[in-house]
């Protein structure tokens, strides 16, 4: 039988081989926000629509930082149109250093309203030099906000809340998205291009909804039974209207609002999945009393994710990043000394010029050696993806097939130089994504889909878990 002296020992060796174990640390997040609307006179749309004269909704810069075993990670989206090639660039750099990570380590995206600005600091001093200053972009007012932002990401680091469990929920969307292609059953070739607003043309909106994904995907940050922030994922066009001068953040920033106001004190950072090829179309014929409509049916989708999420107990171990840098092939239409002189030609449109300056931009920053990082978000059982351009909504299905039965998120809007980013077939089926505007060549699916394979095929790292479901 155990004497006392020797059951005291016991019981002290274990109690400090309890006490050497220390709890798994934490995941934290922190969150910030600036305003991002520009001054009247501002050119919106990349030049593309009336100059603002307007403030119908403020503009907003959002995001989370995510504090686990490694570097942070920013996951950051503006209700701009677009950040493209140099500034997607500068932007994350100052995000990075405000955060302490590396640009790697920074995700960027835009939920592309059309009232509402782009910017591209390369693009912008290659038009100034040919008089067109100030028609593309607002290069002293994007400097503002991307110092104001990084700012505020710097100063909320110190507010960092735990993190417990994250919550996975998606939740049908209905009659908002569809295929902006309209293709002939027979030769597969697109007859009809369906825009945001569907309008008077009644064969457009009477057609099917076509390829789009429907769900709206959802991940909530909870402490305990508290939420304390929420990111949330939908593909489409998010334009019920615009080009009159009136900034303004749409249906998806009315969406945004109205879920926030469902659930005060939880910030919700939007972001627009693949929509390149998907608009609301079908369901809108451009009167402003859709915007409304369109926003409540978003909301509601959105609150369905939320009602229906599931629980995943996390710690700062479960907080993976994995990144894929990939170039991009140039279409064989670009050609630099073409673009060149359809720059510096007088007699051409503006519109005309500007677009020669954004496609030589993308060119020669791409000749250059610029990759494009494609990013994958590994947060428990969850993966998100992050991807440039317009991408089509098909990438994001496949995405999903990758890894069946498990919750796989996608943000396009990311880099926005390469604009349209089609799959290889749609190259062939004419319409205005492909068949005119999109600046990389067909055999971008398989670049970008071999990054999304690889991505999603790598385990989670060295002591991480995937989380235990409650």
């Amino acid at each position: 039988m155990m004497n006392r002296r020797a059951l005291f020992s016991v019981l002290w060796s274990l109690f400090l081989c309890l006490a050497g174990q220390a709890a798994p640390a934490a995941l934290r997040v922190a969150v910030f926000q600036v305003d991002a609307t520009p001054p009247f006179g501002a050119a919106l749309c990349n030049g593309a629509v009336m100059p603002a004269k307007e403030i119908v909704t403020p503009l907003s810069a959002r995001g989370v930082i995510l504090l686990g075993t490694g570097r942070p990670v920013v996951l950051c989206t503006f209700d701009w149109v677009g950040i493209a090639n140099e500034s997607h660039q500068v932007f994350r750099e100052e995000l990075a250093r405000a955060a302490g990570t590396t640009p790697e380590r920074v995700a960027l995206h835009t939920l592309h309203q059309h009232d509402a600005p782009g910017s591209d600091f390369a693009t912008e001093r290659l038009l100034a030099e040919h008089g067109l200053g100030g028609r593309y972009s607002n290069p002293e007012f994007d400097r503002d906000v991307i110092r104001r932002l990084a700012a505020a990401a710097a100063a909320s680091l110190p507010q960092a809340r735990p993190v417990t469990h994250v919550g996975l929920g998606s939740g049908v969307v209905e009659k908002v998205a569809s295929n902006r292609r309209i293709l002939d059953p027979l030769t597969q070739l697109v007859v009809l291009q369906r825009q945001s607003a569907g309008g008077k043309n009644l064969a457009a909106r009477e057609a099917p909804e076509g390829t789009i994904d429907p769900q709206a995907r959802l991940v909530a940050f909870w402490n305990g039974d508290q939420p304390v922030a929420a990111l949330s994922y939908y593909a489409t066009h998010p334009q019920s209207y615009y080009g009159q001068g009136g900034v303004s953040w749409d249906f998806v920033g009315m969406a945004r609002e109205l879920r926030e106001r469902a659930l005060p004190g939880v910030p919700l950072v939007h972001f627009n999945g693949a929509g390149g090829n998907v608009a609301a179309g079908k369901y809108n014929d451009g009167a402003k009393e859709n915007r409304a409509v369109l926003a409540q049916r978003l909301a509601a989708g959105l609150q369905r994710a939320w009602d229906g999420q599931r629980k995943h107990a996390v710690t700062a171990a479960d907080l993976g990043w994995e990144v894929a840098p990939v170039s991009l092939p140039i279409r064989a239409t670009l050609v630099e000394e073409k673009l060149a002189a359809r720059l510096k030609d007088p007699a051409l449109k503006q519109a005309d010029r500007l677009r020669a300056g954004r496609d030589l931009t993308f060119v020669r920053r791409t000749r250059g050696g610029h990759q494009v990082p494609v990013t994958c978000l590994q947060l428990g059982p969850a993966r998100i993806l992050h991807l440039p351009g317009e991408l089509f909504v098909e990438y994001q299905l496949a995405a999903q097939q990758e890894r069946p039965g498990e919750f796989v998120a996608l943000a396009a809007y990311g880099d926005y130089g390469p604009g349209y980013i089609g799959t290889a077939v749609a190259y062939n089926q004419g319409g205005y994504e492909t068949g005119i505007v999109s600046r990389v060549a067909p055999a971008v699916e398989a670049v970008l889909m071999g990054a999304i394979k690889d991505l999603l095929a790598r385990p989670l790292g060295a002591g991480r878990s995937g989380g235990q479901e409650d």
